[in-house]
């Protein structure tokens, strides 16, 4: 009896909640860059090497972060257009580590946060090629994606910026919405 209890619990837990978390309680994931969260050299480095800037926003015991990380960020087609198409650093929404914005500025990482106004975990946050000096990253965002969303809409997101879709006349949610009837996900 108890080797089937074992059995079935066993078989309850996903290979997606093998993710790990780090000394500060964040997520970790292959993708995500080691920096000195200096947005200014992230641009840099990200354009450099041909990807988007993603700045992820999370905080420890966040349970729509968990669900992103262990539901969304794992399926195969996300993964790779995360692991291709964008440099992501992460930002602790309630973190003491130095971020510089774009404009120079330098603040703890929740004060920083608190600048962007971002009020929720997850937040991803998008730049495009070109950011000005003295741009605040709150404003100088593609887009900003507050919460936690399914597949679909995640990896229509990261497919509508990483294609320069943004650039075009196509708004996200008419995009998002062709691509799912296209696709028969809707009709």
């Amino acid at each position: 009896m108890l080797r089937k209890l074992v059995l079935g619990l066993a078989l309850m837990v996903s290979p997606a909640m093998a993710v790990e978390l780090g000394d500060d309680g964040l997520h970790e994931a292959a993708w995500i860059e080691e920096t000195f969260k200096d947005l200014r050299e992230d641009h840099g480095d990200a354009v450099a090497q041909g990807k988007t800037l993603l700045v992820l926003i999370e905080q420890r015991g966040c349970i729509y972060c968990t669900k992103m990380h262990e539901e969304v960020f794992p399926d195969p087609d996300v993964n790779a257009a995360l692991t291709e198409d964008f440099y992501v650093i992460q930002i602790n929404m309630f973190g003491d580590v130095e971020v510089t914005d774009f404009d120079g500025t330098a603040l703890p990482e929740k004060d920083m946060v608190r600048r962007w106004n971002a009020q929720f975990t997850p937040t991803l946050m998008f730049f495009p090629p070109e950011v000005a000096e003295d741009a605040v990253a709150s404003t100088a965002t593609i887009v900003t994606m507050p919460g936690a969303f399914g597949k679909w809409t995640t990896l229509n997101l990261l497919n509508w910026i990483s294609e320069g879709h943004y650039t075009g006349d196509e708004p996200f949610q008419k995009y998002h919405a062709r691509i799912l009837q296209e696709r028969g996900i809707i009709e």
